[in-house]
């Protein structure tokens, strides 16, 4: 009888991932078969996960981008190079910028930043989809990279953040968790965080898990530069905003028989900000008014359906989901030094328009083992369909024909269909080849091949490659005649003004070829790996530099597929098990290129992310109930990009010197029913300060947070 050991649990999801990966090596007749392809190649170099323990022993202050940025190959940076928006830092994974990294909760990916406006110079007002779901609710979160990521399609090409929710607890649970971090400067935003949980059987077949989670994080000071240094005393203000989150979540989970699970789920969020003055271009005292006030609330609200099936040939799953995200915003203008700016630049002060970004995907996949002349492989056939529809009144406003009006609509629909295999070549050898092909309304097919392998020398060294083809498809913004912005000149190609950018439906997609080849040593106590990547990136897209025609006397320009870039580094991991107590673990990242080579912009960087990145994490379980650990950051030199958006040269060059910075913490088991963990993050006080916006900035893109101390109680039953 063929029979797959991938089941789904009673209750819910997480415990469903937790037997997954038990059960990795399965009985098939008397052939040992390998899991599915999506978990063997979970097993890659390019994949880290993070647990629900290592989120409580460092427990991010708002987002897990906090935790997610200390993944080998990742970093948090601005969706623009430039400066603008540098304080809204998003993943940012191996430097192919924050809009090549696709986010999945529960599988389900969310591109609620979509609903964001999308800038000249390739920036979003956007704090990415990382802050969707609470911390104190995470049950794992996986970081793939490279040809690992490249199977989920468009959006994946840098890689993919995989968020894994807690399930439902097969007896009564709850919890309350209270969360406070405090600054040592005062012109920085606290922050205080409360979550409630509850997680129970309500009967032998039905369980249910709800939550509530709310997060303040006061904004920083107007002037939270002043008396460090002269340089940074602009007309701009340089702190980060503030956030209030709200968000509610049910899940029930449904299980009538062996054969069946069910999973359906709704949820609620709200994030709005509290303005601390940033503006791309312009600042003034009509900004500084709006300090500490709501300029931009982002809603979400999203209800999927989920079935599990086990049955004697394999098994299944099916799911259809479906969110809605309200941009709720203060007008922003669209021309010239106003782009960007809340109230247009003082015009349409106290006006709020809200874009509307709608998104179903359904999906469909099989699971089925079997052996070909004694090779066992496990063969995966999967189906997505994705449509998104944008109406955004206040971003797609203006138009080049004022007798015509403004659309505001976007769309784009696609379809996916991809085959997978595991493969157990021989006893050493596994592979695991794959394609996908994804068809778009607007920009047509795309096959996404993909092969990976590894190979065990012996029992503990193995060696692990990939390469695959990745793509991603222009986003609504840049794919729309209907959104139209403009220049008097300054911001216009080598300032050949004025003129207009609009959206070009007739662009390619862009698209990478990722490899990854590496070795690894695992004898038990301790082990390492080392990883050699590279991503070949072409049909870039930028604000087009050749004019399509003309309109009033201004140049018209569309956005383009502009050249190729190069991304290649090494990473590497090394961990040591120091006695029966002591864990230390260590990751390393070094870019070799992450810049372009060819088009308007050759040699400039993607985005600006330091030449290495070192993490070192040291936990010690004293006892049963007492635990500290200790984290160490260490950033190599980060460099500007030397050209602007228009062409012109950046005004500030100023690199960032290699910095570290350091936390420790303590964590007390005080009873069964209450946990307590304090810390110190930047326990030396390194602080950077963003220096600019636009052009003057140099690599001083964002803000460093200083010293801060943070307390976590969580009382459960």
């Amino acid at each position: 009888m063929l029979a797959l050991g991938v089941v789904a649990s009673p209750w819910g999801r997480a415990e469903a991932q937790e037997t997954q990966n038990e059960q990795a090596v399965h009985s098939l007749d008397s052939v040992q078969v390998l899991g599915t392809a999506e978990e063997q190649m979970k097993q890659a170099l390019g994949v880290s996960v993070i647990t629900s323990q290592d989120i409580e022993n460092t427990p991010p202050a708002n987002d897990l981008a906090d935790i997610i940025r200390r993944q080998p190959g990742v970093n948090l940076t601005g969706t623009s190079g430039s400066g603008i928006r540098g304080n809204n830092r998003q993943i940012d994974i191996r430097g192919m910028g924050p809009e090549n990294t696709l986010i999945l909760i529960d599988g389900v990916p969310v591109r609620s930043r979509n609903a964001v406006r999308y800038g000249w110079g390739g920036d979003r007002d956007s704090r990415g989809d990382t802050n969707w779901v609470p911390v104190e609710m995470v049950e794992s979160v996986e970081v793939l990279r490279g040809p690992a990521a490249a199977r989920y399609g468009s959006g994946a090409m840098g890689g993919v953040v995989s968020i894994r929710t807690k399930g439902v607890a097969d007896k009564p649970t709850g919890s309350v968790t209270y969360y406070t971090n405090q600054p040592d400067d005062s012109k920085e935003g606290a922050t205080n965080r409360v979550n409630l949980s509850l997680s129970t059987p309500i009967t032998e077949t039905l369980g249910i898990r709800a939550y509530a989670n709310w997060n303040h994080t006061d904004p920083d000071s107007l002037n939270m530069a002043e008396g460090y240094n002269n340089r940074f005393r602009h007309a701009i203000a340089n702190g980060r905003e503030g956030v209030v989150n709200k968000d509610a979540n049910v899940l029930l989970a449904w299980k009538p028989n062996s054969t069946h699970s069910f999973d359906l789920e709704t949820s609620y969020s709200r994030q709005g900000n509290r303005y601390a003055g940033d503006s791309p271009f312009w600042h003034d005292d009509g900004i500084d008014g709006l300090y500490n006030s709501e300029t931009n609330v982002m809603y979400r609200q999203a209800v999927s359906l989920t079935h599990r099936g086990r049955y004697d040939w394999g098994d299944s799953l099916l799911s259809a989901a479906y969110d809605v995200t309200r941009n709720h915003r203060q007008r922003e203008g669209l021309s010239g030094s106003v782009e960007g700016a809340p109230g247009s630049g003082g015009d349409d002060l106290g006006v709020f328009d809200t874009a509307r970004l709608r998104t179903v995907q359904l999906r469909g996949e099989v699971n089925v083992p079997f052996a070909v002349a004694d090779v066992a492989q496990v063969l995966t056939v999967g189906a997505e369909d994705l449509r998104e529809s944008l109406n955004d009144p206040g971003g797609m406003r203006d138009s080049l024909n004022a007798q015509q009006g403004s659309a505001t609509r976007a769309r784009q629909a696609s379809q996916a269909i991809y085959v997978e295999s595991n493969i157990e070549a021989s006893e050493n050898l596994t592979l695991t080849p794959g394609m996908r092909f994804d068809h778009s309304d607007t920009f047509g097919s795309n096959w996404s091949p993909s092969l990976n392998a590894e190979y065990w020398l012996t029992s503990a060294w193995s060696i692990k490659g990939g390469i695959a083809r990745a793509y991603k498809v222009p986003n609504l913004y840049q794919a729309t005649e209907n959104y139209v912005l403009n220049s008097r000149g300054m911001g216009c190609w080598m300032s050949n003004g004025p003129c207009y950018l609009v959206g070009n439906p007739d662009l390619k997609p862009e698209t990478s070829i990722n490899k990854e080849i590496g070795v690894s040593y695992d004898p038990g106590d301790w082990r390492f790996s080392v990883a050699y990547f590279r991503n070949d990136y072409k049909n870039k897209v930028d604000a087009g530099t050749t004019s399509v025609g003309t309109i009033g006397g201004s140049q018209v320009y569309q956005w383009s597929n502009t050249g190729k870039a190069l991304v290649q580094g090494l990473e590497g991991n090394l961990y040591f098990r120091l006695g029966e107590s002591v864990e230390w673990n260590n990751n390393l990242t070094y870019m070799i290129d992450a810049e372009r080579r060819s088009g308007r912009f050759k040699d400039e960087p993607l985005s600006i992310i330091p030449e290495f990145t070192l993490n070192s994490t040291l936990d010690w379980s004293v006892n049963q109930r007492l635990s500290l650990g200790a984290t160490l950051t260490w950033y190599g030199v980060q460099k500007p990009p030397s050209l602007a958006q228009t062409g012109r040269e950046m005004s500030n060059q100023e690199r960032i010197s290699p910095y570290a910075i350091a936390g420790i913490s303590a964590g007390y088991v005080v009873n069964s029913n209450l946990r307590l963990r304090f810390g110190i993050s930047n326990l030396f006080d390194k602080r950077i300060y963003r220096g600019g916006n636009a052009e003057d900035a140099g690599a001083y893109t964002y803000n460093e947070r200083g010293r801060a101390y943070y307390a976590r109680i969580t009382a459960s039953f």
